[in-house]
């Protein structure tokens, strides 16, 4: 049974860092309803816990192809790092107070928001990416606080609100943006692990295992966002399809708890 938990986490993990690393978000938002119902890992706190920390290194792992191939703009990220996971701890602990079935109701919800987002997102390869500045950084520092809050309270990446917050404020092309997401993705994950580790609510044979497989999946995520930059929108309502599927799914399971 053990060895079962395993594959299903080192797979799970694989497609959550293949997309991470592909398009630099939405596969996080898979990771809690995967560890929650794929792999087993219960209660919901535990499984969103767990998710948190996995996601979060899968990203740093995923960033370090990136930052090689020159797709981070540091100074963005660490701004938005820097005020999101301030952020990430205010949701993460408001998360924690939450009924598990009532908060994996609102995932649900929250992934059909996602997933609309992903099908109606338009990627221009032709941005001009404007020169670092005040008002940018403003913008950066004010979306990075209110995407850190959703990634605790959730338990997610927010790789999905970082990159269109991230080129909102500075104009960065798809590519750069997907770099650059991802030290926010780890940031906020971090965040978020570290207090629901203070409360015990981290599976760590699961994570390790997650995290291992999401290294594999993020080397060839990212290999493949390089050459396949020019048909990201594709690839966002491919993933979309899948998000709404295993919305559907969430919503169903906590729905019926709630009520039964």
């Amino acid at each position: 049974m053990m060895h079962v938990t395993a594959i299903l986490a080192t797979l799970s993990g694989g497609l959550v860092g293949f997309s991470l690393g592909l398009i630099g978000g939405g596969g996080s938002i898979l990771a809690t309803p995967l560890l929650l119902y794929f792999v087993g890992v219960t209660p919901a706190h535990t499984a969103i816990g767990t998710s948190a920390i996995a996601v979060a290194v899968n990203a740093y792992v995923n960033l370090i192809g990136h930052a090689r191939a020159g797709n981070v703009r540091w100074r963005a990220a660490v701004l938005f790092a820097g005020v999101g996971v301030v952020g990430a701890f205010v949701g993460s602990t408001l998360g924690k107070s939450i009924d598990g079935d009532r908060l994996l109701f609102f995932f649900g919800l929250l992934m059909i928001a996602v997933g609309a987002l992903m099908i109606n997102k338009s990627d221009n390869p032709h941005v001009v990416e404007r020169r670092p500045g005040l008002k940018a950084d403003l913008i950066v520092a004010i979306t990075a606080f209110f995407a850190g809050v959703a990634s605790g309270f959730f338990g997610i990446g927010g790789g999905f609100l970082i990159m269109p917050c991230l080129v909102l404020a500075t104009g960065m092309p798809t590519i750069k943006a997907v770099g650059t997401s991802l030290f926010a993705v780890g940031a906020f994950g971090t965040g978020t692990a570290i207090n629901y580790a203070w409360s015990g609510l981290i599976d760590w044979p699961v994570a390790i295992e997650f995290m291992l497989g999401g290294a594999i999946g993020g080397y060839f995520g990212m290999k493949s966002a390089v050459r396949l930059a020019d048909k990201k929108g594709v690839l966002n309502k491919i993933f979309a399809c899948l998000i709404f599927i295993v919305a559907a799914y969430v919503l169903y399971r906590s729905g019926r708890s709630l009520y039964a």
